[in-house]
């Protein structure tokens, strides 16, 4: 592939994706865009990769946790005893798309807001390439197409869970990431994303006509209360150096306008760094509802649901990806960056095998990929999907390459 300065010249062990792979990539891509679907319903996600896999001539293809793929590319070069895992999810969001490209959502109400359909055409043409070049290398690399990474139950806990770690050395992802300029890579060593938890409360007040508030308890005042009252938590209680996010994403209560509503659902997440903030968060959450709850004379029940942990980045396997992306754009675009305040069920297989999670740049105002993640007009920069695969495509025969003690 190109150098960032236009050359055709990679680095010394580079790898050199062919055109017609990067193609297909992007059409697959733009088709998952056009047709996603929303976590665990991944039906036709899946039927299509298998599809676009056996058309390049790969067998064995397995479903995996529900509506997920996998495939080993074993190599026939040098003997290798190596195997390294590759994961790409493919899930989508319940966001009503705003993007405005050709290819923009056919299914109202769901969207690719967060470049699962970009990961996912990756993997695929990590794993064209590698089928096509298996003779250039041994060992195998399992490419593993997830379900459900967004939701409940969680593609990669399944994924864990269903043995496909137990056999391989390491494990490597990509995020796009739209606060990174397009044509770079980042990665960096240690914590990379935040545990995330989610809880729901329903409020308890009394009804009453809303012209005699002080006949009943107003479910949604309080509720209201609880909402300011939560970031208390972050701002008065935790070292800001300590991460820690609590955010209220959903409130629903009350039926018509001349009655006080006597109840109301909220829902949120906790996004936590340390494995105590968590605890205590977790803890605190529970608390500050119940005695805001008690304080106005309502009740109050809460769930707090335990989510994924945060990724860790092992060392080792940071650098593979760094030393790998170099070679392909270029030591002055790879960024050594700490990780980000998002979750990603990634971090079940960071529990398992030493691995990395890395992040491309898609940033780029010409053709409008500038909005965040998770926002109805985000858009990705397709001409860095191709760097994506070559790095991830070149760590895994560098780390083929390696002998296990």
């Amino acid at each position: 592939m190109s150098k960032p300065d236009g050359t055709n010249a990679p680095g010394v062990g580079a790898v050199d994706i062919d055109a017609g792979i990067l193609d297909e990539m992007i059409r697959i891509r733009r088709h998952l865009h056009r047709h996603p679907e929303l976590s665990n319903r991944e039906a036709n996600t899946q039927r299509y990769l298998r599809q676009a896999l056996a058309q390049q001539g790969i067998a064995n293809i397995s479903d995996v946790a529900g509506f997920g793929l996998a495939v080993d590319i074993v190599g026939t070069g040098k003997p290798s005893n190596r195997k390294i895992a590759i994961r790409a999810d493919i899930d989508a969001l319940p966001i009503e798309e705003e993007s405005g490209v050709d290819y923009a959502s056919a299914n109202p109400g769901v969207m690719h807001a967060c470049g699962h359909d970009a990961h996912a055409a990756m993997g695929f043409a990590v794993a064209a390439h590698l089928h096509r070049s298996r003779a250039e290398f041994g060992g195998t690399v399992r490419l593993i197409f997830q379900p459900a990474e967004e939701d409940e139950p969680s593609g990669g806990k399944r994924v864990v869970e269903e043995g496909l770690l137990d056999d391989v050395d390491a494990a490597i992802c990509v995020h796009v990431d739209p606060y990174t300029p397009s044509g770079k890579v980042a990665v960096g060593s240690g914590p990379y994303t935040l545990a995330c938890d989610t809880f729901d409360a329903v409020v308890i007040g009394e009804a009453a006509h809303a012209a005699k508030p002080y006949e009943g308890v107003d479910a949604i005042a309080v509720a209201c209360s609880m909402v300011s009252e939560l970031q208390k938590i972050v701002s008065r209680e935790i070292d800001p150096y300590d991460p820690l996010i609590i955010s209220v994403t959903g409130i629903n209560g009350g039926s018509a306008y001349n009655v006080i509503a006597g109840k109301v659902a909220l829902k949120g997440t906790i996004r936590s760094g340390s494995t105590a903030t968590r605890e205590r968060a977790r803890r605190r959450v529970r608390e500050v509802l119940a005695g805001i709850a008690a304080s106005h004379g309502a009740s109050v029940k809460v769930d707090v649901h335990e989510g994924e942990p945060g990724v860790v980045n092992d060392g080792e396997m940071a650098e593979l990806i760094s030393a790998s992306a170099r070679a392909c754009i270029g030591v002055e675009n790879v960024l050594n960056t700490p990780g980000w305040s998002i979750a990603d069920d990634f971090a079940y297989y960071s529990e398992k095998r030493p691995s990395v999670y890395f992040r491309l740049g898609i940033r780029n105002e010409a053709v409008g990929s500038v909005f965040p993640l998770h926002h109805p007009r985000f858009r990705v920069d397709e001409a860095a999907l191709g760097i994506g695969a070559a790095t991830m495509a070149s760590a895994a025969i560098r780390f083929l390459s390696e002998q296990s003690d």
